[in-house]
């Protein structure tokens, strides 16, 4: 196995958190077991996709909230929240609120474009506004603003027995450093180096310079590296589906396989218009995982990754899957469980 550059230093997981619609409790609940679970196997943090309109949750920041009271050390983070969906002014308020009741966990991960399907959506979404509201970079803009603090009006004081302020409240110290940017481009990595954001390579990419997933996503991680004030040391995270096979039951492994062999042909070529490119999913023992992730040149220049669970497995699949992940694959790739652990 070729030897890393330097020891993986975060290992996070991320998770969709299906629920059935006749009984949507337990799918969430599920979640935060499996939060709960990441915790105590000294994970460093867990992600929540974010679905609207699905069977999948819809309000991470929400759950992130019930998690914050039932862990203590892990970090929390949305991978990621789109932001078409959202009001700046209030989601950083909500964000605030979250982070201060975590004890400043929170890893807030947002994104931009139109809302998917925006035709099917938009007069529920912006019935008055929906050909004037603006789904690019500008709408990051103003979160960052909201949560870093800036004003949010040029009103302030009291009125009454009511205290006004100008800026978002409350007011949380730090998260503005937390902000994460998904990004798929080469446009997308530059624009979150410039803005000294964190960047969350994405598992989907376009195919701008090449036709190989992990030379584009290297690009993407010196683009935003080369535009961001810090440097090499701008903090890259990696998202892949990884599925460790070690202690999965032979009913297990045959499903992860099938899994991965129906995703697999998606993987060969670009799609549509925009050249999509999609990651392979990598399943096998951890040692064999590990190998394929060092052949990677993207994997080698980052110290940090949230691998993606699968989104269709069962409770107790998750439980084998990060279990392994935990103490076969993490271990693998250098990294070592944290000291806090519960």
């Amino acid at each position: 196995m070729p030897l890393p550059t330097q020891p993986l230093r975060k290992l996070g997981f991320l998770t969709i958190g299906l629920f059935d619609e006749a009984e949507p409790r337990a799918g969430h609940e599920s979640t935060l077991e499996i939060i709960e679970l990441g915790e105590r196997l000294g994970f460093d943090s867990a992600w929540l996709r974010h679905r609207h309109l699905q069977y999948g949750i819809s309000s991470p920041v929400a759950v992130l909230a019930a998690a914050s009271q039932r862990t203590t050390r892990i970090e929390l983070g949305t991978a990621v929240i789109p932001l078409g969906w959202e009001n700046p002014l209030r989601l950083a308020e909500d964000l605030a609120t979250v982070d201060l009741l975590s004890g400043g966990r929170l890893n807030p991960g947002v994104s931009v474009g139109p809302p998917m399907h925006f035709d099917q959506v938009k007069d529920a979404l912006y019935p008055d506004t929906a050909d004037a509201e603006n789904f690019g970079h500008d709408r990051v803009s103003r979160l960052l603003d909201f949560v870093r603090g800036k004003p949010a009006t040029d009103f302030s004081g009291v009125e009454g027995f009511e205290v006004f302020s100008d800026r978002v409240q409350p007011h949380s110290a730090g998260l503005g450093s937390r902000l994460w940017y998904g990004g798929g481009s080469l446009r997308s990595a530059r624009w979150a180096g410039e803005h000294g954001m964190n960047f969350l390579t994405s598992s989907v990419v376009k195919a701008e310079e090449s036709e190989d997933f992990a030379e584009i996503q290297l690009s993407h991680v010196r683009a935003f590296r080369a535009h961001h004030p810090d440097g090499e040391r701008a903090r890259v995270s990696q998202g892949l589906v990884v599925i460790p096979t070690d202690s999965a039951t032979p009913e297990q492994r045959a499903k992860y396989e099938a899994y991965v062999e129906k995703r697999t042909p998606r993987t060969a070529t670009p799609h549509g218009p925009a050249r999509l490119m999609f990651a392979p999913d990598l399943v096998g023992t951890s040692a064999e995982i590990a190998e394929r992730l060092y052949a990677q040149a993207a994997f080698r220049e980052i110290d940090e990754v949230a691998f993606a669970l699968p989104f269709t497995f069962e409770h107790a699949d998750y439980v084998q899957i990060l279990t392994d992940i935990a103490t076969g694959l993490g271990p693998a790739l250098g990294w070592r469980p944290s000291a806090h652990e519960v």
